[in-house]
This record gives C-alpha cells, structure tokens and sequence, in this order.
C-alpha cells in the first residue's frame, strides 16, 4: 500500500487545523506503523475487524489509545469515514496514581546536584511543574523578574498560562546565564540552539541514581511531585488546577 500520499494530506490537514508538531509527528508515527502492518490495497478498505486485531495487539492500554486516536483521526480527517468507529470504543484507562517522591527525597536530588545547569532543569521542573517540552521551550523573554512569573507559550493543547517564579530560583538562574551565556533558549545544546527532552531525562535519572533513589524518577514525575506537595502543603485545588494548566479539576 502506497501511503505517502495520505499522510501527507493528513499533516497538511492537521496543521491547517492548528493541531501541535508534537501531536501531528506521534499520530504519522502511528499511523505509518498501522498501515505498514496492512495487507489492504487502500486505507478505505480497511475494516472494523482490521483495526480491532490490529489494536489488541497493545497490552498497554495507554498505548493502545494513542494508537487509536490517530488512526480514528486520520479515517475523520483524510477519508470522512468517522463512523468506522461507531464500535470501536477506547480502551478503559489505567487510573493508576503516580508513585510520588517525598519532599525530603527532592531535597537529596539537589543535594548531590554540583552542575548549574543541571540545578537548573531540576528546579524548574519541580518548582513550576513544567512539562518537559514546556522546560526545553522555554526562553528568556518568557521569563518575567518583574512580576514574579513564567509565561508559558503555547504549552499542551496550545494553551498559554503563568506560573508562580520562585525567589530562590533567580539567583540560581543569574549564576547559569553567566556561566553558560544562552541567548534565545534558557537551555541550549552543545550542537543546537535546544536542550533535548532526552537529554534533560538523562540528568534527572543521573540525580536520581547518585542520591540513592530507588524509586522510578522520571522527568514527568517531578511535576508530579510538585503538585502533590502543594496539595499536602494546604494549596487551593482550583489554584493547582491554574498553574498545572489542566481544563478539568479532577486531573
């Protein structure tokens, strides 16, 4: 099967539609991997069956619904066939509850942290609950001294919010810019103008590892962290709610 050509109608759809590069790039990932797998002439042929056996291939659920929204996207977008899905229902998620780490762990991951620019993506994940890619796009107009805040730019779903700048933080970040001198991005790489997100995942297992942590660290979780301790610490929900950026308070 010949697809290139309906993936290319389907980026160019989604990006008219105003959907995030993120979002465009893991859908075409998962779609080139949907019709690599199909023995069908054309994406139309393809049936209820076919996508069902394809889908229940994925013993994690999480995956299977990421596989399943692009590929019900694309049948919407490209081919006007939503009710392709009409019983085809998302797998029931995993509400599973992140295991958080303890304020005094977070402490130790600092503790053992000598490298500036290190201190730096560990404080910024953790004090304003950044994303990853919202961390790697950050730049230094966003960040705002004299009001105390950091604009965060098209963030998830293209939503613009503002989070809290903690005073411990400027120091720390007047200390990185003298000894690094990035100029567009707060982290920049050796070879380009971002940080990658795996090269930020390196450093936070790295901290992880040296303060003796034996739980699973991972970028994401220090958001987590985060917004755990502000709840245990007395925080208003609704205001959590704000800065994380969540639609709904139940997230």
């Amino acid at each position: 099967m010949n697809i290139s050509e309906h993936i290319g109608n389907f980026k160019q759809e989604m990006k008219r539609r105003n959907f995030a590069q993120n979002t465009i790039d893991n859908y075409v990932s998962c779609l080139n991997v949907f019709f690599g797998k199909s023995k069908k002439d054309h994406p139309k042929n393809i049936n209820e069956r076919d996508i069902k056996d394809f889908l229940v291939q994925f013993a994690e659920v999480n995956t299977q619904r990421n596989y399943h929204s692009a590929i019900k996207k694309f049948y919407d977008v490209c081919l006007g066939q939503s009710d392709k899905f009409k019983y085809i229902p998302y797998a029931r998620k995993n509400e599973k509850l992140p295991i958080v780490l303890s304020v005094e762990e977070i402490q130790k991951m600092f503790s053992v942290c000598e490298n500036t620019k290190h201190k730096v993506i560990l404080s910024l994940l953790y004090s304003a609950g950044l994303r990853v890619s919202e961390l790697i796009n950050l730049k230094w107009c966003n960040i705002d001294r004299s009001r105390m805040i950091i604009n965060i730019i098209a963030a998830k779903g293209k939503k613009d919010r503002q989070v809290m700048l903690t005073h411990s933080i400027v120091p720390l970040l007047e200390k990185y810019w003298y000894e690094y001198k990035s100029k567009v991005y707060v982290l920049e790489g050796q070879l380009k103008d971002q940080y990658s997100d795996r090269s930020v995942g390196e450093v936070v297992k790295q901290l992880a590892d040296k303060a003796g942590i034996n739980k699973r660290v991972y970028t994401h979780l220090l958001r987590h962290c985060s917004f755990t301790h502000m709840v245990e610490a007395g925080t208003d929900i609704n205001l959590i709610q704000r800065i994380a950026g969540h639609s709904n308070v139940k997230t």
